[in-house]
């Protein structure tokens, strides 16, 4: 007996080159979230390299973790060159809460893998809350304070780097992207206790340290 044949058209439509660099361009790109995107683009990554470069970009991927999102190539070091291409990818300051939400995150994030178990780091609202609350201004108002926390977890959902889920009832969960791992580099937490020293400087002195946002065409 013969196998039937399929009909003609009935194949998944391939993903080509420049729907992949309108996803990348949009932001990050997760395996988990569109899985066929994510293996076109394990199959046309070099061709992607080569074309987000004419832009002055370059492709970051991480197998690995599942995600790949794209960066500004670095500046030339001839800054008497006068021909310097547009930045594409924006650079964004970031307000001190928000950047030291991101650096205990991370931290957080090198605990749970060196623990090993799960892939996935969930905390709930009350965790970060606890999280950063140390490392902020007293505050006889606890509702006020819990308030300000949650606008900057919020600012981090924004950011990519958290990821809300659904709970029935009671305080939200968050789960900690991996590209956070991408963001904050392991150098830069080997002298997170020295950060840290500044952040509560800069905190006394009302000045706030500043970051720039990785991904996503702004």
């Amino acid at each position: 007996m013969e196998e039937p044949q399929q009909p003609q058209g009935s194949a998944a439509p391939q993903v080509d080159l420049s729907v992949l660099a309108i996803a990348l361009l949009k932001g990050v790109l997760y395996r988990e979230g569109d899985e066929r995107l994510w293996g076109a683009l394990l199959d046309l990554q070099a061709r992607v390299r080569d074309y987000v470069a004419v832009l002055g970009l370059e492709l970051m991927l991480d197998e690995a973790e599942g995600y790949a999102f794209l960066k500004s190539r670095p500046e030339p070091e001839d800054t008497s060159a006068t021909h310097h291409l547009p930045r594409l990818i924006a650079r964004r300051p970031l307000s001190f809460p928000v950047s030291l939400l991101l650096a205990l995150l991370r931290k957080k994030l090198a605990e749970f893998d060196a623990g090993g178990g799960d892939i996935r780091l969930v905390l709930s609202r009350d965790d970060i809350v606890e999280l950063v609350r140390v490392f902020l201004p007293d505050s006889s108002n606890e509702a006020r304070l819990i308030d300000q926390i949650e606008t900057h977890i919020n600012k981090v959902v924004d950011l990519g780097f958290l990821r809300r889920l659904k709970t029935a009832g009671g305080p939200a969960s968050y789960e900690v992207r991996r590209i956070l791992k991408a963001f904050v580099d392991a150098q830069w937490l080997a002298d997170f206790d020295a950060r840290l020293a500044v952040y509560r400087a800069q905190l006394r002195g009302g000045e706030a340290p500043q970051a720039d946002r990785p991904g996503g065409a702004g």
